[in-house]
């Protein structure tokens, strides 16, 4: 299973979590990724992309 997206090639990055006393505990910050059909092809599209192609095809 990829946690990327297919178009952009976005992926998960590892960020801190901060507590009251400053000590840092790693953890994964995911991309927010939704599977789309394009054609007959099931591909996994990051919303950021999704808005891009939404617009890109209206106008």
């Amino acid at each position: 299973m990829s946690l990327k997206c297919d178009f952009c090639q976005r992926h998960s990055i590892v960020t801190q979590t901060r507590s009251h006393s400053n000590i840092a505990t790693k953890r994964k910050s995911y991309v927010n990724l939704q599977s789309r059909k394009f054609g007959q092809v099931k591909v996994k599209v990051c919303t950021k992309c999704l808005k891009t192609l939404k617009t890109s095809f209206q106008g």
